[in-house]
């Protein structure tokens, strides 16, 4: 099987300079919660850190949740996705562009990872926050499964999958969190998938009591 064609551009300097800038906010903000805590953390704050005024924080992440949970990846996934072999099953691509995804940002900046999965659990914002940037993320990928499976974007089908994922994913990574961030995230989610793929059955009853 050959891999779907796929280049994505070279953003230009206009849009490199808005990488740049968001990147600066957000390692701002993650020094300053880690120092003082989120709801100490104010936009005014992050603005001095990062060098920038308070209205360009705001106009980059008109909610500060938002600096914490978006991270400019749905673009790349989306092309990831697209780009994964033709005729694979469409659950199959979803595990390797999140789990290649994941396993880069661990390698690159593991204590924002688990800074930002703790946070979920322990400020209501950001949990109720991720519910929106969830299913933001799953129309945008959307897109991807819907050209790979021949459908429409909108199909109740391409919505519910992708939803499933994506959901599953996400309550895989609040209990790694809520679990004291133990276990190997990696490999959690990949059981996630595993249990998407098999469903849940009935585990064996135990020995009759006597």
């Amino acid at each position: 099987m050959t891999a779907m064609p796929v280049t994505p551009g070279r953003p230009g300097l206009r849009e490199r300079k808005k990488l740049r800038t968001r990147a600066a906010i957000r390692r701002a903000t993650y020094r300053l919660v880690t120092e003082q805590g989120y709801e100490a953390t104010t936009i005014e704050q992050i603005a001095a850190a990062a060098e920038v005024s308070p209205s360009t924080v705001v106009r980059y992440f008109p909610v500060k949740e938002d600096i914490l949970l978006t991270d400019d990846q749905d673009a790349l996934l989306e092309a990831r996705l697209l780009a994964r072999p033709a005729g694979e099953e469409p659950l199959e691509s979803l595990r390797a562009v999140v789990l290649d995804a994941v396993t880069a940002a661990l390698a690159h900046e593991p204590d924002e990872i688990r800074l930002r999965a703790r946070l979920m659990t322990e400020i209501p914002a950001i949990r109720a926050r991720l519910t929106e940037t969830t299913a933001e993320s799953g129309r945008r990928l959307s897109r991807a499964v819907a050209e790979r499976t021949g459908r429409d974007p909108d199909d109740l089908e391409v919505r519910v999958f992708t939803a499933a994922v994506l959901g599953a994913l996400r309550e895989a990574t609040l209990h790694w969190a809520e679990h004291g961030q133990g276990d190997d995230l990696v490999p959690l989610l990949d059981r996630t998938v595993d249990t998407l793929k098999a469903g849940l059955t009935l585990r064996p009853a135990g020995p009759a009591r006597p």
